[in-house]
């Protein structure tokens, strides 16, 4: 099976979600010695970076010109897909609960399949609706029925800011990669993104401290660098690599779908190693996200088949016409694919 292929690309995409859902049990032990949120999410970005990029420049062999002509695409990432979100993401737990908060944020799905819809002026496909409903369905029992109250409206802004700011996140890691490759686009998207977080941390707009204590983690008392090494890699350097590479293969839509499993192993991360008791109704949620993501994959597969030539005899006259509009149609179910 390769990488490039649907389930290859889907495999990718649930290493991300289950790399991202490692984080709140790897930064809650951070957050609980002293460490402000800025901070700690500043240097997950610039360690996650540092760790990536000998990587990084491995992949690029010297070509820098690549680099240069994905510039706006790093930007992009660093600035919107790390910084931003991360950013709006916080602001919104000022005055609105986590749960709303995350409720709001993994919208982003959805976000993308209205612009699409928007900008193309052409209705979703049944099967893209019938995920989403299922998808958001399965989420908020995930999150839990509490996220839905009466919250402060700036907070909701922020939310629905750093929802949108992780749907830019999809879009630019889907974008062509003009010889980037997404390892290199993840570590020097990381160095932005934390870099930026940095300056805004070091001009007091935002809080900013750390505390370099030992604190406990799964039971056991571990320097402060130990956990902020394991959410630098496992759930920032694999979490963006993989992540970036899934929105190449799958197109922006479908992997925004399948990095809602991030919900469903940030729950499981959090039974297991922080003891947090899984309910009935999260289980549930669970399975109706799988059918939402398995609903908006169908997509793909409809669009293959209608791009498929038909099984009639072709004549010999008309060859190049017949040729001409396979093609077409193959190149219209990519785009839309990859929506």
């Amino acid at each position: 099976m390769k990488i490039s292929s649907l389930p290859g690309g889907l495999i990718v995409a649930a290493l991300a979600a289950i790399s991202f859902g490692t984080s709140g049990a790897l930064v809650k032990p951070m957050l609980e010695a002293g460490w402000s949120p800025t901070a700690a999410v500043t240097a997950r970005a610039l360690t996650a970076g540092l760790v990536l990029l000998p990587l990084a420049l491995y992949s690029l062999r010297g070509r820098w010109a690549a680099l240069w002509l994905g510039r706006w695409r790093v930007l992009g990432m660093g600035i919107v897909g790390v910084a931003c979100t991360q950013l709006a993401y916080f602001a919104a737990l000022q005055t609105i609960p986590v749960t709303t908060a995350l409720l709001i944020e993994f919208l982003a799905p959805l976000i993308l399949v209205g612009f699409v819809w928007v900008t193309t002026k052409r209705m979703p496909r049944r099967t893209v609706l019938l995920g989403s409903t299922l998808a958001v369905g399965g989420l908020l029992l995930v999150i839990g029925p509490g996220a839905i109250r009466a919250v402060d409206p700036v907070g909701v802004l922020f939310a629905f800011g750093a929802a949108i700011a992780c749907a830019v996140f999809f879009v630019v890691a889907a974008r062509p990669a003009q010889g980037l490759p997404p390892i290199a686009l993840a570590a020097f998207g990381l160095l932005v993104g934390g870099g930026v977080l940095g300056l805004l941390g070091l001009t007091g707009l935002l809080p900013f401290t750390a505390s370099l204590r030992d604190l406990s983690l799964l039971g056991t008392v571990v320097p402060w660098w130990v956990p902020l090494l394991a959410l630098a890699t496992i759930s920032t350097a694999i979490a963006y690599a993989a992540g970036i590479t899934a929105a190449g293969i799958l197109g922006s839509r479908l992997a925004s779908f399948v990095g809602l499993l991030e919900v469903i192993f940030a729950s499981l991360f959090a039974w297991l190693l922080l003891g947090e008791v899984l309910t009935p109704l999260q289980l549930l949620g669970g399975v109706l996200i799988l059918g939402g993501i398995a609903a908006v994959g169908e997509e793909r597969v409809e669009l293959a088949a209608e791009a498929l030539p038909p099984d009639e005899p072709e004549l010999p006259h008309a060859h190049g016409d017949a040729h001409s509009d396979e093609a077409a149609a193959s190149d219209a179910a990519k785009a839309d694919a990859s929506a």
